[in-house]
C-alpha cells in the first residue's frame, strides 16, 4: 500500500524489477571483483589468514615445548642408571676378585667421567641446542654398557686367577657410562629450564626432571634383582645377572638417548637473547657495547646502499639475500657474545665459588656413600654370615636412598615456588647504575613484605643438616649388628643429597639467568666428581685398614665392624657443616645475595 505522505518507500522503489545496489559491470566484463572490493577482502582475508598462521605457529611451540618436556623426564627416568652401581659393586667383589678399591677405582672413574665433562656438554647445549648432546649420550651408553656386559662374562683377570679381560676394559667401559650419564642429564636439565626458566614455575620445572633422575636408580635397581636375577642351585632367587643387567641398560639408553637427539629443542631462544642482550646494555654493567660497536662497523645492520635497489631487480635481490645471510650471522655472533659475557661475569662472581664449595663438600659424602652402599651394609654383620641372616639388602637400601631423594627433590622444586621471595626479572644483571636498580633500592623492605616466604637456601641449609644426621648415625654404631635400622641412613642421607641437586641448580637459574644455564650448572656439577674421588679414596682406606684390624682370619678383603666406617663417616659430617658455614656466608656475608638485594 503506498505510503500516505507521497514519499517513497525502499519496497515501492522497483523500476523495471532492477535490483537497488548496481551491478559491477568490472566484474561481468572481467570474471572478477572490482578493485575495491578485491582489496577490502583481500585486507580482512590476509587479517584472518595472519591469526590463524599465528596460533597454529603459537600450537606448534607450544608442543614442542611439552613434547621436549616429556622426553626430557623420559631421559632423566633412565640416565641415572648409574646410582644403581651398588647392586653389582659387591658382585665384582665376589665374583671378579676385584679388591674393595678396584671397585672404588671403577665407581670414581664413572663419576669422573660422569661430572669433568659436563662443561663441555653444558657448553653444546647452550650453543647448539640440546639435541646433539643427547645423541651423543645414548651412543657412549651403549658402548660403555655393552663393553661392561662383556667384560664381566669373561670372568677374573689373570692377575687374580683367571683368564678374563683386564680391569682396566671394565673402567674404560665405565667412561663410556659416566660421560653418557652427564650429557643425557645435562641435555634433559638444560631443556627445561630454558624453555621454563622464565616462568614462575621455574623450580617444578627443574625439580621434576631432577626427581625422575633420582627414580631411574630405583627402578633399574628393581628390574635388575626382581626380574633380571640369578638362580640359585636350589631354584631360590639370588643376586642380579650382571651380565643381563648390563645388556638391558646398553640397549635401553641407546634408543632413549638417539629418539631425544631429534626430539629435545629450544623453543623462543631467539628472543630470550634478544631480551638479555638489551637488559645487560640497560644494565649499567656495560657502559658501552663493543659488539654493537664492532657489528654496526662491520654489517651496518642489515642497512643496504641507496644505489643497490636503482641497478636492477637482480641486484636488489642479491643485496637482500646477502643481508639475510648478515643478519643470521649477525645473531650468531650475538648469542655467542652474550652467552661468553654471561660465562665471564659468573666465573667472576666470588659468591658463586662460596657455592660450589658447598656443594662439593656436600654431594662428595653423599656420591661415596650411594657407591659404597653395598659394601657398607656389608660390614654390618660377619662374612660367615647367610643371605638369610642379614635382614636387608643393597637393593632395598638403593630404592630408599631414590625415593627418599626423589621426594625431596619433588617437596624442594615445588615447595620453593611457592613461598621462596618473588624475584624481580632479570636481578643477577642489575649494575649499580641502572634504572631498575635505583627505583627498587627506594623501596627494598616492600617486596619483602608483602607476604611469607622462605629463602630456598632455608631448604638447602635444612636438607643439608639433615644428610648430616644420617652420617652421624651411622658413625655412632647405632646400626651395627642392627640391618633393620640401616633404614634411617639410607633415608637421611637420600633426602639431603637429593635436595641438594635439586636446589643448586634452582638457585643458580634465579641469581644468573637460564640463558647460559647449561655453561653455568655444568661448571657447578663437575666437584661431586672431585668429591666422590676423594671420599671414595678416604672409605677404601679406612675399609682396609679396618679389614686388617679386626677382620677374623680368611675374611680375605672383606671388613666386619665399626672401624670399617666410624672415622669416614664422622668426618663427613663435619664436611656437611662447613658446607653449611659457606653458604650462609655467600648469602648472609659482605657481598652477599642479601646484601645485593637479591632474592633467593
Amino acid at each position: 500500500m503506498p505510503p500516505t505522505n507521497g514519499g517513497i518507500d525502499k519496497l515501492d522503489y522497483h523500476p523495471g524489477g532492477r535490483p537497488l545496489l548496481q551491478v559491477d559491470d568490472s566484474a561481468s566484463e572481467t570474471g572478477r571483483p572490482s578493485h575495491d572490493t578485491s582489496y577490502a577482502g583481500s585486507f580482512f582475508e590476509n587479517v584472518a589468514e595472519g591469526i590463524v598462521e599465528r596460533d597454529r605457529r603459537k600450537m606448534r611451540r607450544q608442543i614442542i615445548r611439552y613434547t621436549s618436556f616429556a622426553w626430557a623426564i623420559v631421559n632423566c627416568l633412565c640416565g641415572g642408571s648409574i646410582t644403581a652401581y651398588s647392586l653389582y659393586g659387591h658382585i665384582f667383589q665376589s665374583r671378579l676378585r676385584y679388591t674393595q678399591f678396584q671397585v672404588n677405582i671403577a665407581s670414581i672413574t664413572a663419576e669422573l667421567a660422569l661430572y669433568l665433562p659436563v662443561p663441555v656438554f653444558g657448553y653444546l647445549c647452550d650453543r647448539w641446542g640440546p639435541g646433539i648432546p643427547c645423541f651423543i649420550s645414548g651412543c657412549l651408553f651403549g658402548f660403555g654398557y655393552l663393553l661392561a656386559a662383556f667384560t664381566y662374562r669373561s670372568g677374573p683377570e689373570p692377575s687374580a686367577g683367571g683368564d678374563g679381560w683386564p680391569f682396566g676394559v671394565m673402567v674404560l667401559a665405565f667412561v663410556g657410562i659416566g660421560m653418557g650419564t652427564s650429557s643425557m642429564y645435562l641435555s634433559a636439565v638444560t631443556t627445561c629450564a630454558k624453555n621454563f626458566g622464565r616462568g614462575k614455575h621455574k623450580g617444578v620445572a627443574l625439580a621434576l626432571p631432577i626427581a625422575s633422575f633420582g627414580l631411574s636408580g630405583m627402578w633399574q635397581s628393581q628390574v635388575g634383582s626382581r626380574l633380571l636375577y640369578e638362580r640359585r642351585p636350589d631354584g631360590s632367587k639370588g643376586d642380579v645377572d650382571v651380565f643381563r643387567f648390563f645388556l638391558f641398560l646398553g640397549c635401553l639408553l641407546l634408543t632413549v638417548g638417539v629418539i631425544g637427539g631429534f626430539v629435545l629443542k629450544i623453543v623462543d631462544e631467539e628472543e630470550m637473547i634478544d631480551e638479555a642482550v638489551e637488559e645487560l646494555e640497560q644494565s649499567g654493567l656495560l657502559q658501552e657495547s663493543e659488539f654493537f660497536h664492532r657489528a654496526a662497523n662491520m654489517h651496518g645492520y642489515g642497512t643496504m646502499p641507496r644505489q643497490d635497489l636503482s641497478d636492477s631487480t637482480f641486484d636488489f635481490l642479491n643485496a637482500e639475500a646477502e643481508d639475510l645471510k648478515a643478519r643470521a650471522q649477525e645473531e650468531q655472533r650475538k648469542k655467542n657474545w652474550l652467552l661468553n659475557e654471561e660465562t665471564r661475569r659468573f666465573l667472576s662472581d666470588k659468591t658463586m665459588w662460596w657455592l660450589a664449595a658447598g656443594f662439593f663438600l656436600v654431594t662428595g659424602p653423599g656420591e661415596a656413600f650411594i657407591n659404597n652402599l653395598g659394601t657398607i651394609i656389608g660390614t654390618l654383620y660377619p662374612p660367615t654370615s647367610s643371605t638369610s641372616e642379614i635382614p636387608t639388602s643393597a637393593a632395598t637400601h638403593v630404592s630408599i636412598v631414590a625415593i627418599t631423594s626423589t621426594l625431596a627433590r619433588l617437596l624442594t622444586g615445588t615447595i620453593s615456588d611457592l613461598v621462596a621471595p618473588s624475584a624481580a626479572a632479570h636481578q643477577h644483571r642489575r649494575g649499580p647504575n641502572s634504572l631498575a636498580n635505583s627505583i627498587d633500592s627506594l623501596t627494598p623492605q616492600t617486596t619483602q613484605a608483602t607476604g611469607f616466604s622462605i629463602s630456598r637456601l632455608t631448604f638447602l641449609l635444612a636438607f643439608s643438616l639433615l644428610l648430616s644426621i644420617g652420617q652421624i648415625v651411622l658413625a655412632s654404631g647405632l646400626v651395627q649388628n642392627h640391618g633393620d635400622r640401616f633404614w634411617l641412613v639410607s633415608a637421611c642421607v637420600g633426602a639431603g643429597y637429593g635436595a641438594a641437586f635439586s636446589l643448586v641448580p634452582i638457585i643458580l637459574s634465579v641469581i644468573w639467568g637460564v640463558e647460559n644455564f647449561g655453561t653455568n650448572w655444568g661448571i657447578v656439577a663437575m666437584v661431586p666428581a672431585a668429591g666422590a674421588a676423594l671420599w671414595g679414596i678416604v672409605y677404601s682406606a679406612v675399609y682396609e685398614r679396618g679389614a686388617g684390624e679386626g677382620g677374623p682370619e680368611g675374611a680375605d678383603v672383606l671388613c666386619y665392624g665399626v672401624q670399617c666406617y666410624q672415622s669416614t663417616f664422622w668426618a663427613m659430617a663435619i664436611s656437611v657443616w662447613v658446607a653449611c658455614g659457606l653458604w650462609l656466608w655467600a648469602w648472609k656475608g659482605p657481598g652477599g645475595w642479601a646484601r645485593r638485594g637479591i632474592a633467593v
